[in-house]
C-alpha cells in the first residue's frame, strides 16, 4: 500500500508547521538562549550538534540539536561509548527534550514536520525492509506515534509499525492528538532510554516483511 496524500496533508499541514514553528521559535527564544549558554558552559563548543538524517523520500538534510555528550576519547583517539560521554546535564536535557528544540529550525525550513516518524540515521536506510522503508513516504517529525507509544522503551520493529501506521493515517485531528499526548509524555519523562542503553541500540535490520 503506497501513501496517498489527503486534503490536510496536501494543503494545510506544511503551512501549519511553518506557523507553529515560527511562533515556537519566538516564544521559546529565552529558553533556547539559556539552554545554549548552559550547553556552552557545561559541554563546550559546538553548542549545536548537527548530523545528516534522511527525510522524505530518503533525501538527506542536516538535523539540529543541542549537544548532550562530551567528545571524550580513549587512548587510541576513538570516541567513548554513548553511556560514557552522556553527562548528567545531558541526561537532563534529554529527559526534558530541550536538546531537540533546535529542530524547530528544521521544521521552519521544511526539512521536518511537527508530527511524523522520527528522522533516524542515514546508515539505517539499506537496513529497512519494504514495510519499514515506508516511514520515509512523509516528512520526518519532531514527534510521532512511536514517541507517544513508548519512545525508546519499545523495540525498533514496534517503532516502525507505529511509523507506518501514521503514514497511512495522516489527519488534522490525529496530528493534534499526538501533539497533546507528546506534552504528557515529556512531562512524565516516559521512554527516554531503552532497557539496555542510555539512548537506543543501533538498528541492524529485522528481515523481510
Amino acid at each position: 500500500m503506497s501513501h496517498k496524500m489527503g486534503f490536510y496533508e496536501k494543503y494545510i499541514k506544511r503551512g501549519q508547521d511553518f506557523v507553529l514553528s515560527s511562533l515556537a521559535l519566538i516564544l521559546l527564544s529565552p529558553i533556547l538562549g539559556v539552554t545554549a549558554i548552559l550547553v556552552r558552559t557545561r559541554l563546550g563548543s559546538p553548542v549545536i550538534f548537527t548530523q545528516d538524517r534522511p527525510g522524505r523520500n530518503g533525501k538527506v538534510f542536516k538535523l539540529y540539536k543541542f549537544r548532550t555528550m562530551t567528545d571524550a576519547r580513549d587512548a587510541k583517539g576513538n570516541l567513548l561509548s554513548d553511556e560514557e560521554r552522556l553527562t548528567d546535564f545531558g541526561k537532563k536535557l534529554r529527559a526534558t527534550s530541550l536538546d531537540e528544540l533546535p529542530e524547530l529550525m528544521n521544521i521552519w525550513k521544511g526539512d521536518m514536520s511537527i508530527v511524523g516518524p522520527r528522522p533516524l540515521l542515514v546508515q539505517y536506510l539499506p537496513r529497512y525492509n519494504a514495510h519499514q522503508a515506508r516511514r520515509h513516504e512523509v516528512r520526518p517529525g519532531f514527534t510521532g506515534l512511536a514517541q507517544v507509544h513508548g519512545r525508546n522503551a519499545i523495540s525498533w520493529e514496534e517503532k516502525f509499525d507505529w511509523d507506518v501506521k501514521y503514514v497511512d493515517h495522516v489527519t488534522f485531528l490525529g496530528d493534534w492528538k499526538i501533539i497533546f499526548q507528546t506534552i504528557g509524555t515529556v512531562l512524565r519523562h516516559d521512554g527516554i532510554s531503552s532497557q539496555t542503553s542510555a539512548t537506543m541500540e543501533e538498528f541492524m535490520g529485522s528481515g523481510q516483511k
